[in-house]
């Protein structure tokens, strides 16, 4: 019902990875033209960014827009021993049997690959979370992957995502000889404070909605208890909503928003600090129905004052 009180025809603020749904910031315009340019040069990708920057769903929307002479190959539990995932490689390129020794996965991934060669089909491996890897000796299998090559091209790309965690294993001197193979490498950072507001917009858009939804003031405190982050930014944006709704306010200020973030331990002192220094965002006088009002305000004259 929460919907259609604000006229929204589907959840604006979902936590799928949805790619019609992302929006393209400039961070997350480079890092899928990396990864387009990865694949069409049939290269080792590493995309790394914090947790909830939407790696996962540049993945999907990349996935999306490859041709059809791409295959994708998507790996999202990447905790695997080295068997293992050549098994779940060889899966993935559509072997239903997947041999047990290495050395004979080994022939069956290269006749796969192959196989594909002729038929004009490169094979796309994408594997998320890559940080999870466990061992050394499953990194080394990747690298190894990369050598299915013919004289003048390779025979399938690889991108690996993950947290920056990744970028620090790989940096280390144990594991030189993979980065090496790497061709391109991007960071996916977090939005810029009018970023955010545009991806507020943006989002609403997208579900029927208008952007008036949110008072200036609440997107301005979204932005800065959000960290920039998209995924805090669907939390306080999904559950502002629904209590928005619960007070039959028709329109979600700052006050909400500031008792949304405190529900959802957003309030740490980092923040709180950020805040102060802007100064508390300015009581609204809109007149709406909002019985519990009185809270939020407290609570942001409280931060204010600290």
């Amino acid at each position: 019902m929460y919907l259609e009180y604000y006229g929204l025809t589907r959840k604006p603020f979902s936590k799928t990875p949805d790619p019609g749904m992302l929006y393209m910031s400039p961070g997350h315009t480079e890092a899928l033209a990396r990864m387009e340019q990865a694949v069409e040069d049939q290269e080792l990708m590493v995309l790394t960014g914090d947790i909830g920057c939407g790696k996962s769903t540049l993945s999907r929307a990349l996935i999306d827009r490859l041709p059809k002479s791409v295959m994708p190959a998507l790996i999202i539990n990447p905790r695997l021993t080295p068997n293992q995932l050549l098994r779940t490689v060889a899966r993935r390129l559509g072997e239903d049997n997947p041999r047990y020794f290495r050395s004979d996965l080994i022939d069956q991934i290269n006749e796969l690959l192959f196989k594909y060669y002729e038929k004009g089909v490169f094979p796309l491996l994408i594997i998320d979370e890559a940080q999870s890897i466990p061992t050394r000796d499953t990194f080394e299998e990747i690298r190894l992957l990369t050598n299915f090559q013919l004289d003048d091209a390779n025979l399938f790309s690889i991108i690996l995502m993950g947290q920056p965690e990744l970028t620090r294993r790989l940096n280390h001197q144990a594991y030189e000889a993979l980065l090496q193979r790497v061709g391109f490498k991007y960071h996916l950072g977090v939005l810029r404070p009018g970023a955010v507001k545009e991806y507020v917009r943006f989002r609403l858009e997208r579900s029927g909605g208008d952007e008036g939804i949110f008072s200036g003031e609440a997107l301005d405190l979204i932005a800065r208890m959000s960290g920039g982050v998209p995924r805090w930014i669907n939390n306080i944006g999904s559950a502002a909503i629904i209590e928005g709704f619960g007070r039959e306010a028709e329109i979600i200020d700052e006050h909400i928003i500031w008792d949304v973030v405190c529900d959802l331990g957003l309030a740490d002192s980092n923040r709180l600090k950020d805040g102060r220094e802007k100064g508390r965002p300015k009581k609204s006088g809109t007149g709406r129905k909002n019985k519990t009002r009185k809270r939020g305000a407290a609570a942001l004259e409280a931060a204010a004052s600290k």
